[in-house]
């Protein structure tokens, strides 16, 4: 394997795209750009608290020099003969236009070639840019714990995401006010590494398209498919069918969401890939007790916008915006909207599908939705752990109703006596779910595997990310290892890990971290 500095380079955005001509590097509104020159920050005292190996082993490089590593991934160094910069966009947030948006506090670095493609490293919390407005575009500690785990989490869940390189604390304090609430305090500062082949969002294209730029929306569009669509050819269809592409890569990344009860927390427009992987995870959180209607956003709690049970529409919505922004490109509005149409369409497909296969059902066509939707109503009204649930129900070959309702015992948030009075609605559900298996005549033994393959074992829960956290901020990082190892095979049993296969604790349901997050980071 290459070594990561020796690994060909070769800067394809920012050569093919147009610069900044101001490299003035104060909060500024940007025109006629895709981004903007501009130097990490210097770090006091960078130190290296993890990089990931998984990672460099899927790009087939690796690192000698640890020491070169840890300057570059802190901003302290630049990385071969990149000019660092970052990418302007605007952005809905929160269901409202708010204008120039842009990397406030993330700087590409460089980028790598490997065998799998062209490779961006992005520093998050590397300083201020022209888009910070006005902020210190640095990050803590407890946040770049949270976006490294998850990050690398989602993608060995088999989620389409950016991926995380490294994680260093820099040596200085940064000033935040964690919930909001008129309480700043000095935390530990970090920079994450992270890599994608494209960082571009739904937002760099409404920007260009809100400044009325058609031709430099043309030139994003057209460098987005040369790259990242190469199946979409030339023609008088070219962006419709572009389009198309991102919307079925958007369906598939929820779909996974949902299957393993990932909520992002704040899909606003910029936080959205036109990849359709997943990107800056802020407040996200994992559903514990099944429940529709849950944010883990502090931001979002009272109109819950953002709640895992409204992540597909508000999918659409952003994609709705998306198509919006480059309808200059395509001048009809009919060949869009059937696109957003056939998103809904192929959702729904997708969703039972998905639903079926973490039963173990594999004719979900002939599977009525109603059956789908009585067993969400079940685990919402006994308040289940949708993991524990779904992965224990995976582990027994011939499931009868006196096991299910155990299982049910064991994974309830629930009284007993409110769960008592599900009982005989467990039963009915159970006995329809007995007579699909039965008429399918699956091998129980292939269909436990095939289970096995969609219901993880393990996620990051809130409570374990901040048990790294408060860990960490004790210099003991041990809790990080062990979650990275953890996660790196969430399918597979691992018992030895199993302290982690348990319901959310008490102490964390109301826990700052564990159940409330904000976008302060």
């Amino acid at each position: 394997m290459k070594d990561l500095f020796e690994a060909e380079n070769q800067a394809i955005f920012e050569n093919e795209l147009v610069a900044d001509s101001n490299e003035e590097n104060v909060s500024r509104q940007v025109r006629g750009a895709c981004y903007s020159f501009v130097s990490p920050k210097k770090t006091a005292k960078p130190e290296l608290l993890h990089y990931s190996k998984a990672l460099l082993n899927d790009l087939e490089i690796e690192i000698h020099d640890l020491e070169l590593f840890t300057q570059v991934v802190s901003g302290n160094s630049s990385f071969k003969a990149n000019r660092p910069y970052a990418m302007c966009y605007g952005g809905h947030q929160f269901g409202n236009w708010a204008g120039q948006l842009g990397d406030g506090r993330a700087i590409n670095i460089g980028d790598i070639n490997t065998s799998s493609g062209n490779w961006k490293m992005q520093l998050k919390g590397a300083g201020p840019t022209p888009y910070s407005r006005g902020s210190d575009g640095l990050a803590v500690l407890r946040s770049s714990i949270r976006e490294y785990l998850c990050s690398e989490a989602m993608h060995h869940l088999g989620i389409s995401t950016t991926r995380a390189l490294s994680l260093v604390k820099t040596g200085d304090q940064v000033m935040r006010d964690i919930m909001y609430k008129g309480n700043p305090a000095l935390e530990t500062g970090a920079i994450v590494c992270r890599m994608s082949t494209s960082f571009i969002r739904f937002g760099n294209f409404e920007f260009l398209s809100a400044q009325k730029n058609t031709d430099l929306l043309k030139q994003l569009s057209d460098y987005t498919i040369r790259h990242h669509y190469p199946e979409v050819q030339d023609g008088p269809n070219k962006y419709v069918n572009f389009f198309n592409s991102v919307c079925e890569r958007t369906s598939e990344m929820i779909v996974n969401w949902q299957r393993v009860g990932f909520v992002h927390g704040v899909m606003n427009t910029d936080n959205m890939s036109i990849l359709g992987q997943t990107i800056d995870y802020g407040p996200y959180g994992w559903l514990e007790d099944y429940n529709p209607g849950w944010t883990p956003n502090t931001t979002d709690a009272q109109h819950k916008r953002y709640r895992f049970g409204n992540q597909a529409n508000i999918a659409l919505w952003n994609l709705a915006q998306l198509a919006n922004a480059i309808y200059p490109l395509v001048n009809k509005a009919e060949p869009l909207e059937e696109a957003l149409e056939d998103f809904k369409n192929l959702y729904r497909a997708s969703y039972h599908q998905m639903m079926c296969s973490k039963l173990g059902i594999s004719e979900s066509q002939s599977i009525q939705k109603s059956f789908v939707q009585d067993l969400e109503r079940l685990l919402f009204k006994s308040e289940i752990d949708m993991t524990l649930f779904f992965r224990k129900i995976s582990e027994i070959e011939y499931l009868k109703f006196e096991q299910l309702w155990e299982i049910v015992l064991e994974t309830t948030y629930s009284n007993a006596e409110d769960l008592k009075k599900q009982e005989e609605t467990w039963k009915d559900w159970f006995s329809e779910f007995q007579s699909i298996i039965i008429r399918e005549g699956l091998d129980q033994e292939k269909r436990i595997s095939q289970m096995k393959a969609v219901n993880p074992k393990y996620v990051l829960r809130n409570y374990m990310a901040q048990l790294a956290i408060d860990a960490a901020n004790k210099e003991d990082y041990s809790v990080l290892e062990e979650l990275y190892t953890l996660l790196l095979k969430p399918y597979d049993d691992q018992n030895e890990m199993n302290k982690w296969f348990v319901k959310r604790p008490d102490w964390a349901k109301n826990k700052v971290g564990s159940s409330m997050l904000s976008c302060s980071s």
